[in-house]
């Protein structure tokens, strides 16, 4: 996708479509469509700091376009986000106040997710970041901390229910303040 001033729309609206389709739960597709925004901001946003420019067109000298790469997968008990830029530079976590006006992207891709990383990009400068989105519910655990498997689902063939880390209410309602003030 080309980073124009409606790529991050587009790609909620591709993405919400997608998981429509799909049959992901409404909870689980929101939280999907945040990420894609998060993530895909990031991406437009930081490959014209970098000034990146890519050059779509021999026969155009003035064409700037950047490009990104939105992939979505279904997994076996999640849907996993990868955007692709042709900035190198890692991501990076930071603890914002309410006060700021930006810079809680990564925050809020860690805390909406039950895992997230990012990697180079394979062949091509740049690099991969990713985030998954557990479709099995969390929140119920027994007494040893492990998730508590709802009625009529089968076992997991793997050693414990994956589920995301509880996050921290005060936090996440510091950070949701602070985004609609923005």
């Amino acid at each position: 996708m080309a980073d124009t001033p409606n790529a991050v729309p587009l790609a909620r609206l591709h993405t919400a479509d997608l998981l429509s389709r799909w049959g992901v739960p409404a909870q689980a597709a929101e939280t999907v469509q945040l990420l894609v925004s998060e993530l895909v901001t990031n991406a437009v946003q930081h490959s014209h700091e970098q000034g990146e420019k890519t050059q779509v067109s021999i026969l155009s000298s003035r064409n700037t376009s950047r490009t990104f790469e939105l992939t979505l997968e279904m997994l076996r008990d999640a849907v996993r986000v990868s955007v692709r830029d042709g900035d190198a530079r890692p991501p990076v976590l930071k603890e914002v106040g309410v006060e700021a006006e930006s810079g809680r992207g990564i925050f809020i891709v860690a805390v909406m997710s039950r895992n997230w990383g990012h990697h180079p990009a394979v062949g091509i400068p740049g690099k991969v970041v990713w985030a998954e989105v557990g479709l099995l519910p969390i929140g119920r655990v027994d007494g040893d901390g492990r998730a508590v498997r709802p009625p009529g689902r089968p076992p997991s063939a793997e050693p414990g229910i994956p589920r995301a880390a509880p996050a921290d209410p005060n936090v996440l309602g510091r950070v949701l303040v602070g985004v609609r003030e923005f």
